[in-house]
């Protein structure tokens, strides 16, 4: 629901004189987008959660200097904007495992996960917003958080990363841009061309929203259905099959990762295949994704345990990117993604 220009200055009025609802109601339309946009600055849903908060926390202390010479919702991201920036000068960029060495020899066993906050996060597409775009936006908003993107993304310096999304992906103008930033709009263009520049060169050809669009609805859902059927058959054949030939698995926070149908089926039939799996399509990050439930030999129950987000190159899957958020934070991911934390029993 869209508000009123008269109904958000009767609440930023009764905000600055100390009512906490009003405020609450006012940032509330924009916490949305703003947990968005910060998980794009963070690559992290914990961090983007904890951005938000600390930016509406800034907001609620600043607001009798709010002027009123941006609108709300600029002035929100200007400090959202600054938090972000803020909190990526004391923490590592986020990235995945193919980015730390190179993929792991055929029988290799798997090395123990690295639990820094140092690994991309899954984000659910429930959580992506219609927020408002203009004709200065380039990306749409899931296209925005697909795997290649965010990867560009956290390589970008954060500069350039925030001007990236500002002006190309939500669209405002390099003269709003300038403003939440607290530079000059030759800054701000200049950053922006040197960051489209990256993007040109690192991101594919054709998005995961252009393939999805491509093969259509039912084809996508018989792909689901066969890669899940295959896990939980244990079928490494036809699981192979559903792969391209160089196909790409890793797991964060495991730091291996594996490339190749050789390297794929020694790893599989050693290790995935051998354990009871349920299966539930979800949408993560703009993209075809899975949910895994993996069996509890003491309880007999299939608990939350894997989003496998699926990178497809036409028809076949080139890479998984199977996220593991652990035992203790697989509950809260799973219901992130509006997921109960145990596959549902059948009658």
């Amino acid at each position: 629901m869209v508000m009123s220009a008269f109904d958000e200055a009767t609440l930023l009025e009764n905000a600055r004189l100390g009512d906490e609802h009003a405020f609450a109601k006012l940032t509330g339309t924009y916490q949305g987008e703003l947990r968005s946009y910060c998980y794009r600055m963070l690559g992290s849903v914990q961090d983007a959660e904890d951005a938000v908060q600390n930016a509406l926390l800034r907001a609620w202390r600043g607001l009798d200097k709010f002027e009123g010479r941006s609108s709300i919702r600029s002035w929100l991201y200007s400090i959202a904007t600054n938090t972000t920036l803020d909190i990526t000068r004391h923490r590592s960029r986020r990235e995945l495992p193919a980015d730390f060495g190179p993929a792991a020899p055929i029988g290799a066993p798997v090395e123990e996960a690295v639990n820094d906050p140092i690994w991309l996060e899954p984000f659910p597409d429930q959580w992506l917003t219609g927020s408002p775009t203009s004709p200065e936006s380039r990306y749409e908003q899931r296209e925005s958080v697909e795997i290649a993107f965010m990867i560009l993304l956290q390589e970008l310096p954060p500069l350039q990363r925030a001007v990236l999304i500002l002006r190309d992906v939500l669209g405002f103008t390099a003269a709003e841009t300038s403003v939440q930033l607290e530079t000059t709009v030759a800054s701000v263009t200049s950053a922006l061309q040197r960051a489209r520049s990256t993007a040109t060169a690192a991101l594919p050809k054709r998005s995961q929203q252009e393939t999805l669009r491509a093969l259509g609805d039912r084809t996508i859902a018989d792909l689901a259905h066969r890669y899940a059927t295959a896990l939980e058959t244990g079928d490494v054949d036809t699981l192979l099959g559903l792969l391209t030939q160089d196909a790409t698995w890793c797991m964060p926070p495991l730091i291996d990762w594996f490339q190749g149908h050789q390297a794929l089926r020694a790893w599989l039939v050693r290790d995935p295949l051998t354990v009871g799996w349920r299966h539930q399509v979800v949408q993560a990050n703009g993209q075809l994704a899975v949910a895994g439930y993996l069996l509890d030999s003491d309880s007999g129950r299939y608990l939350g345990h894997v989003i496998d987000v699926l990178t497809l190159d036409g028809d076949k899957i080139a890479a998984v990117t199977a996220f593991l958020p652990g035992d203790a934070a697989a509950a809260a991911t799973f219901a992130a993604f509006g997921l109960p934390p145990e596959f549902p029993q059948s009658d």
